[in-house]
């Protein structure tokens, strides 16, 4: 009955069915059966009309002041989601881990927003999975997948792991070559990495290990750094590692052995409409992750 009652508030403001139908780009029939229906619904008639004359009867007056303000409000809020679902401008709210958006995917913002000019990309950097509603972000970048069932998720790629070394530190502690063999070395344990999972590359058995740290820290860049500066063994995402230049000297140690997959998901709110912006960067981030081997969790030619 709501969508009856706004086509007759259409019918009143255009005082006429025949403009009304066009309008609403509606066949002049439906727009007079409508009409009748409602009508009868309501028991009152709205409208008196012939072929000279249109106005509306008392009661038509006090359905049209109660609901004509009602409709007026939607019809306005459908354009405006309707503008911000289908323009290419304006401002995006987007949330992202800083690590891997400072590092790796650097050249990613930068090229969207090169490629979009009209859209004001508003990036807040963050790994805390907290709720994401509340943030009011359009769409956002994480790092494994989310239980919220309020939110809709796409894998866009995934990230290896992988144990890492400098030669100056094997050279002086030497190269371990089984798991156990962890247990007589300096390791360097990061938050994300306190317990390691390693998985067999070919028999894909699975190993956890509780490293006994003799550096702990809560900033991968520095674990990578200690590394290189022949601390002790860690555990770290190759998207962190950089160019071979940037690398020194690290080597990956206990090479058929590998970390958990880190997938990377673009979620966005189940309730809320994906504007074409949102839509927009989705198919961007997709596009460039497919492009590069490391986000789609390759590791050759890494060291």
């Amino acid at each position: 009955m709501l969508d009856d009652i706004a086509l007759f508030i259409h019918i009143a403001q255009q005082q006429s069915l025949a403009s009304a139908a066009s309008q609403l780009s509606l066949p002049p029939a439906t727009v007079t059966r409508r009409l009748q229906k409602l009508e009868d619904t309501l028991g009152h008639k709205l409208i008196y009309r012939s072929a000279r004359k249109f106005r509306l009867t008392t009661e038509g007056e006090v359905y049209y002041r109660a609901y004509a303000p009602l409709v007026q409000q939607f019809d306005h809020t459908a354009r405006q989601l309707d503008r911000e679902t289908h323009q290419l401008s304006g401002a995006l709210s987007v949330l992202a881990p800083p690590y891997i958006s400072m590092g790796i995917l650097q050249p990613m913002w930068c090229s969207f927003i090169k490629a979009h000019p009209t859209i004001q990309l508003q990036l807040r950097l963050n790994n805390k999975n907290e709720d994401f509603l509340s943030s009011r972000a359009d769409i956002a970048m994480r790092i494994g997948p989310q239980v919220d069932s309020q939110l809709f998720q796409k894998r866009l790629g995934s990230i290896s792991t992988i144990l890492i070394a400098s030669q100056k530190y094997l050279s002086e502690y030497g190269q371990p070559e089984t798991l156990d063999d962890l247990k007589n070395h300096r390791l360097i344990t990061t938050d994300p990495f306190s317990t390691w999972r390693l998985i067999h590359s070919q028999t894909k058995k699975e190993v956890t290990i509780q490293p006994v740290a003799s550096t702990s820290l809560n900033d991968i860049k520095l674990a990578k750094e200690l590394a290189k500066d022949g601390i002790g063994i860690t555990m770290m995402p190759v998207s962190e590692l950089g160019s071979k230049s940037e690398n020194g000297d690290l080597t990956q140690i206990l090479e058929c052995w590998h970390g958990p997959q880190r997938d990377i998901f673009a979620i966005w709110p189940s309730g809320k409409l994906l504007s074409a912006k949102a839509k927009c960067l989705r198919e961007f981030m997709e596009n460039y992750l497919n492009a590069n081997p490391i986000l789609q969790g390759k590791t050759q030619d890494i060291l």
